[in-house]
């Protein structure tokens, strides 16, 4: 049954794709699309190629069709580790810097989170106390950060760690805190009649009950810092996904920009795979 029903998912799934590249097609298959090079000014030719590109391959107007986004990522697939120099670098390198910056800020806010939202959760005083300061600095968005930690940190690639922080960082502290607080209190009280030592009940009690919310809020902070990251980046720039996309914004280079769309969502979707399948590994099932 249920493999019935990931087939036929799967076959819905494929004909919704298919019906929506015959739509992108026909509604971007337009008369005069395609840009030649005798259609542009010497200097549009001049700065094309100066750019490093073929001035006959550039589009002048309209929406890229399916068959040029096909092409151009093929292009930034077949070769994505090249280096040639600040704004010219494969699609994998500028990917490393955004997952790396993502990483380092996930993990310490997961060196933050987790065991600070495990003493809130073992303590109502502590909930009570730390609420107020949680709820008024969970809604401020992220990149409101962003000044504040460029003035005093004075490091672009730093502050853009700092931003993925402390956005990873409330997700992850309210679920775990929910999760240590929902603990069954028969589960505890039988720890307490066999004079389990706190440490040992915290580890062998506590914390393989509330793995699955701490995982989901891992889960949440993964992809808000995911989201984030691409924003932070077109800010600070230098390198990274999100610089990418707006340096080919400024390039004029739409078909880039929809690839690099493209490869933000696949990435995050794999990214909330991995979380999602974690996740299940440690839901006990009745």
């Amino acid at each position: 049954m249920k493999k019935s029903l990931r087939l036929r998912s799967a076959l819905l799934s494929l004909a919704l794709f298919l019906a929506f590249l015959a739509v992108w097609q026909v509604a971007t298959q337009t008369p005069g699309a395609a840009a030649s090079q005798a259609g542009m000014t010497a200097e549009q030719i001049e700065y094309q190629k100066m750019l490093g590109k073929d001035p006959g391959q550039v589009k002048a107007a309209g929406f890229p069709t399916p068959a040029e986004i096909g092409a151009t990522a093929w292009k930034h697939l077949s070769n994505p580790f090249y280096d040639n120099g600040p704004n010219d670098k494969g699609i994998a390198i500028q990917l490393a810097w955004s997952l790396g910056r993502v990483a380092l800020g996930f993990l310490l806010a997961c060196l933050v989170a987790v065991p600070l939202g495990f003493v809130i959760g073992m303590s109502p005083l502590l909930q009570k106390a730390f609420d107020p300061f949680i709820q008024v600095l969970k809604p401020i968005s992220p990149l409101a950060w962003m000044p504040l930690a460029l003035y005093t940190i004075k490091d672009s690639s730093t502050s853009g760690i700092f931003v993925i922080f402390i956005c990873s960082v409330w997700p992850m502290l309210l679920n775990t805190a929910f999760g240590v607080a929902s603990v069954k209190r028969e589960w505890l009280a039988v720890a307490s009649t066999l004079e389990v030592k706190p440490l040992r009940r915290a580890f062998r009690v506590i914390l393989p009950a509330a793995a699955p919310t701490i995982l989901t809020g891992m889960r949440i902070s993964m992809g808000i810092a995911w989201l984030v990251i691409v924003a932070a980046e077109m800010l600070v720039g230098g390198t990274g996904i999100g610089y990418f996309v707006w340096n080919e914004w400024n390039n004029l280079s739409l078909t880039n920009v929809i690839f690099a769309i493209l490869v933000i969502g696949v990435v995050g979707m794999l990214l909330d795979m991995a979380f999602a399948g974690l996740q299940r590994k440690v839901t006990y099932v009745e």
